[in-house]
């Protein structure tokens, strides 16, 4: 595996290296991301993975700072999976004077995670942005856990006229459930036992909404209202259409339940479609 940090370096060593997937990634890497780039060899010739912590989809008072930088073993991991070539720049490779041009994503993006992170999204979308004109991929994949980071990504793509199809990959999770995620690390053993009930509460959704039951109110304040009474601070749980994220309309359109809650430290997010 090749590892480059240059703009310029990358950009040469990707020349006539056929079609080109691109995996983006903050590092900290577990099974979850590694599904990933095992799913993106059978898209392409060429595996591409890049390892920045961006600093611009952080707030202030979020955990950018304290975010796991695990090079060394990323790198170990990369290599294993099969990945082909690794970006890893430095801020000052990536952003070498202030940014000042950002992408701005529709008003999606202050709803759900949005509400509780501002400017996350536009942060996301211009460093996703940036990425892809430094790796120029035919195909780049995102994992379905952050789902919301998926279709502002999607659409951004499509509507700024990108050769590049976005790919959605499943969510790898434990063998309770749990999603797997790098901040679940922070989960004590009595909190760890208890975050399975997440992805349940998305379950009981889903099946409430398949059996028939349409008063998506209801069983949002009911969701999160169990979780709360178990020790979790809920920002939102929600049922949304799959295509926008907007509020279920008339018809059966593919629907998506999503929930951020934290436990102790750790802020978990989860999704389940149906």
């Amino acid at each position: 595996m090749q590892i480059h940090s240059s703009i310029p370096d990358l950009r040469a060593a990707l020349k006539n290296r056929g079609n080109v997937v691109f995996v983006p990634t903050m590092g900290n890497l577990h099974a979850g991301h590694i599904s990933l780039m095992q799913q993106a060899r059978q898209h392409g010739d060429t595996v591409v993975a890049s390892l920045f912590v961006n600093r611009l989809q952080f707030g202030p008072n979020e955990d950018f700072d304290s975010y796991p930088r695990t090079l060394d073993a990323d790198c170990q991991k990369l290599a294993a999976a099969g990945v082909d070539f690794l970006f890893a720049p430095g801020e000052r490779d990536l952003y070498p004077e202030a940014q000042q041009y950002y992408v701005d994503p529709p008003a999606i993006q202050n709803e759900l995670e949005g509400q509780f992170r501002p400017g996350h999204f536009r942060g996301v979308a211009t460093v996703v942005l940036k990425l892809f004109n430094c790796v120029a991929p035919q195909t780049a994949i995102f994992g379905k856990k952050d789902y919301q980071q998926l279709m502002v990504l999607r659409n951004m793509t499509r509507q700024l006229a990108l050769p590049i199809e976005i790919v959605g990959g499943e969510t790898v999770r434990a063998d309770d459930g749990l999603a797997l995620s790098s901040r679940n690390g922070y989960l004590t053993a009595s909190e760890r036992r208890e975050a399975p009930r997440l992805h349940r509460t998305l379950c009981a959704i889903r099946d409430a909404v398949r059996a028939g039951d349409r008063d998506f109110a209801r069983l949002e304040r009911d969701a999160a209202a169990e979780l709360n009474a178990n020790g979790w601070k809920t920002d939102y749980i929600a049922v949304r259409q799959q295509a926008d994220l907007q509020a279920p309309g008339a018809g059966s359109p593919p629907l998506v339940a999503l929930a951020a809650s934290r436990l102790g430290t750790p802020r978990l997010i989860d999704n389940i479609e149906f």
